[in-house]
């Protein structure tokens, strides 16, 4: 009995201690350890906002964005990142804030940010990003380690420039297209009222569907379709309040997303597993995305004799999902901030306008005169600068590790605002938010009025954007063939309202006023 007793009493002591543990652990993740690391970081002297428990600043930056328009400027910082806007006036150009209990550490100075993105094992990106983001796609974008360096090594003759020169006739003709389209809504009228966003979305789309796909155009467009409409679905996710576990809710919204998902993969697959077998019958490989990806990929498993060292079809599914998301998104995006800045600078238009007739005449575009476009390229440069693909890009530290003088703790969530980097004062000078192509004109390394190099639009780094050079040469052929046939001006009815959740795209639309070209006006221009 008195050994039962003792038993009694060391379960009950052992039952007392659990249920002391778990507040303990609580209170110990939830406010003793942020405190630790806010005090650890101001002791460094770095400036920030005060934890405050349990949300930190999330609620801040959560409803800091401003729904309504704003006057007509490139000023966006304020609307776009307010928090972010407040936080450098604040604490100055390297701060921390809190998300939840996670410090994250502001960086404004492109020293530093081309440092971490530099060091891409000790910071590498966050590991819990959103499910929603991740069906929409991952792909090399989000791998890190042995993973990511095999990817881009198989990726990287797809974006060759060699390659590259054969996709721009499929190009060309979904430019085409989209022009036959605005014409016929002329009628007999000298100018139209039209949104150009939508239109330039579907471009996009369409010139992924060709070049990622070629002879298997029609797949290629159902798929962009599927991924447009999950994207608009995630959209309407991502602004709405999230609730832990609600992906798992079996509602319309997530059974539809589901639905597209299993489309798409399988849309892929069926193209991926024709091609395969096409190549083993020995034809000859096919000249888009889809295709150089595959003989890549094929070599690389062929010369090491090791599946392992090439893709797996999942993998393949996953990067040519990649391709949609990326390439639609950040394209459409640089050229409806392009058009909507010719629009506000019209003597940039007609410079942009002369330089297309000077080289093109009224002639489709070919990759040796698009290598001569100075203007046209000068004006993309800058438009990637006040209107970034991405506002900011994210790392989190691996270990605890110093970097721009200072010691961060492992766990800590980076953000580098790459908006607030393009329109610093002290580094682009005066005239930092204003448009003034002419600062690149002795090349990016020499645009920044500090000397220093503070361009990121692609990111930096090892991890620069793969598909660059792709983006670039879609958008201006595209800009070459608009001028060619239109002027455009802003409609009254533009609002403008930059705003980013993913990628920084107008909120209500691109109002523009578009005027058609003559024959005779674009013979003159082509002569003179």
């Amino acid at each position: 009995m008195e050994m039962m007793g003792q038993y009694m009493w060391v379960a009950r002591w052992c039952g007392l201690s659990m249920v002391m543990m778990v507040p303990w652990k609580m209170l110990e993740f939830a406010w003793l350890k942020p405190k630790r690391l806010e005090k650890y970081l101001r002791q460094q002297g770095l400036n920030g906002t005060t934890y405050k428990l349990p949300f930190g600043d999330t609620k801040e930056i959560l409803h800091t964005t401003k729904q309504d328009p704003m006057n007509l400027s490139d000023d966006i910082m304020p609307r776009v990142m307010p928090f972010v806007h407040r936080g450098i006036q604040d604490y100055g150009k390297i701060f921390f804030s809190w998300l939840g209990p996670m410090p994250t550490v502001y960086i404004i100075n492109p020293e530093v940010v081309r440092e971490v993105l530099s060091r891409m094992n000790e910071f590498q990106k966050p590991k819990k990003n959103s499910h929603y983001i991740k069906i929409l796609s991952t792909g090399v974008i989000e791998y890190e380690g042995d993973k990511w360096s095999k990817h881009r090594k198989i990726l990287n003759p797809t974006f060759h420039a060699e390659k590259l020169k054969l996709m721009a006739p499929a190009m060309c003709l979904s430019c085409c297209e989209m022009i036959k389209k605005w014409e016929m809504l002329f009628l007999n009228e000298k100018s139209i009222e039209l949104d150009v966003f939508p239109h330039l979305q579907t471009l996009t789309g369409d010139v992924i569907s060709r070049t990622a796909f070629g002879s298997s155009y029609e797949e290629g467009v159902r798929i962009f379709d599927l991924q447009n409409e999950l994207g608009s679905i995630l959209m309407h996710a991502i602004q709405s309040l999230y609730i832990p576990g609600s992906r798992f809710i079996p509602n319309g919204r997530n059974k539809r997303m589901e639905e597209i998902d299993q489309e798409v993969k399988a849309l892929i697959r069926c193209m991926i597993d024709n091609r395969m077998t096409a190549m083993e019958a020995g034809e000859t490989g096919h000249d888009d995305l889809l295709g150089i990806m595959l003989k890549s990929n094929y070599n690389e498993i062929q010369k090491t004799g090791n599946k392992r060292s090439g893709m797996s079809i999942d993998e393949i599914i996953e990067e040519c999902k990649l391709f949609y998301f990326a390439g639609h998104e950040t394209v459409a995006n640089l050229l409806v901030w392009t058009m909507i800045l010719l629009s506000r600078y019209p003597e940039w238009q007609e410079l942009a306008r002369e330089e297309a007739y000077q080289v093109f005449g009224n002639n489709q575009p070919d990759i040796d005169g698009l290598n001569r476009l100075k203007i046209l390229n000068v004006i993309l440069l800058e438009v990637l600068r006040l209107y970034p693909g991405v506002s900011a890009l994210y790392r989190m530290s691996t270990k605890e590790t110093r970097v721009g003088g200072i010691n961060l703790p492992e766990g800590t969530l980076i953000i580098m605002p790459i908006l607030a980097l393009h329109h610093d004062l002290d580094t682009w000078g005066e005239d930092a938010l204003e448009f003034n192509p002419q600062r690149f004109s002795h090349g990016v390394s020499n645009a920044a009025s500090n000397g220093q190099v503070s361009y990121f639009p692609f990111g930096g780094g090892p991890r620069i954007c793969i598909g660059q050079n792709f983006a670039m040469l879609e958008a201006k052929i595209a800009l070459v063939m608009i001028l060619q046939r239109f002027s455009f001006v802003l409609s009254p009815s533009y609002s403008h309202a930059p705003q980013s959740i993913i990628t920084l795209q107008p909120q209500f639309g691109a109002h523009l006023i578009l005027g058609k070209l003559r024959p005779t006006q674009e013979t003159n221009h082509a002569r003179e």
